[in-house]
């Protein structure tokens, strides 16, 4: 699926949103994205190698207290239908599952949806129970999918304040000009600047914004920044939001004709915090 919208322009579009209209989803915006999904999957298969399936789930009940307790996940009001993302039990490879996810989640932005990643703050029983899934797969992050509500909830207001939504780590704290000791700044970055501020933009699970990049010539080195006793136990939703990092940086590059190739090339520098994963090499 192409994107009707340019991904610079959905990228600063999309947030985080808890509230939805209850009303269902117009049909041909779901085909759309079902259309999208199937994509996707075999992307997972054949080019980032990784086991890993990603459905919409449409939770649909006479009963209204059943609804609105489906509803209320990760304090989500509103929303019958879910993106659901699903790996082997076995599938460590965090990294691609968020890029793959996050390609999904820009999709829906551009067909005029809201979403909100949805990590630890759901019930994985419950979702589990509606789609029968076999032994060997878990559900990692799901994010409702819908129309948002105009006036936001007072929950949803006061949660957005208190993680700081909306609030992003300075340029001198993320990106480095070939050692920590120098930040990089717009002027530095030249024709990569936007693509570093959309992966500034990018969300991430508490809003903790765990990537750093150092750029090294034509080499950005990405690491993720790990919140120590954070996002560790079972999904790695840290390394994930390094998978979103890298999407945000790739998909906005390239649609400003900046090409170049993902490769594995530690560069022996870097914070000893931190965690080296990725390497974008440039096209000269």
């Amino acid at each position: 699926m192409k994107f009707e919208n340019n991904v610079i322009d959905l990228i600063k579009k999309r947030t985080s949103t808890r509230t939805f209209e209850t009303k269902e989803i117009e049909l041909k915006q779901l085909q759309k994205l079902e259309s999208y999904l199937t994509e996707i999957n075999e992307d997972a298969i054949v080019l980032s190698g990784i086991k890993a399936k990603f459905v919409l789930s449409s939770f649909k009940s006479t009963n209204l207290k059943e609804d609105k307790k489906i509803g209320t996940y990760g304090v989500i009001s509103g929303a019958k239908t879910y993106i659901v993302g699903i790996v082997d039990k076995d599938e460590k490879n965090a990294l691609e599952f968020g890029y793959l996810f996050e390609k999904i989640v820009l999709a829906a932005t551009d067909l005029g949806l809201q979403t909100c990643w949805l990590g630890g703050t759901f019930k994985k029983s419950d979702f589990v129970q509606n789609m029968d899934l076999p032994d060997h797969e878990t559900i990692a992050i799901v994010s409702p999918l819908g129309y948002k509500k105009k006036k936001p909830r007072v929950m949803e207001t006061a949660m957005r304040k208190v993680i700081g939504a909306n609030k992003r780590k300075p340029w001198n704290e993320l990106y480095f000009d070939k050692n920590i000791e120098i930040p990089l700044t717009e002027k530095g970055a030249d024709e990569y600047a936007v693509p570093l501020e959309m992966v500034r933009l990018g969300p991430s699970a508490s809003n903790k914004q765990p990537w750093r990049v150092i750029k090294d010539g034509e080499y950005f080195h990405f690491f993720l920044s790990r919140t120590k006793g954070y996002g560790v136990a079972g999904f790695d939703i840290q390394l994930n939001d390094i998978g979103i990092a890298k999407c945000h940086f790739e998909l906005s590059a390239e649609s400003l004709g900046l090409y170049g190739e993902w490769i594995e090339k530690s560069p022996g520098i870097g914070s000893s915090e931190w965690t080296y994963v990725c390497t974008w090499k440039a096209e000269n």
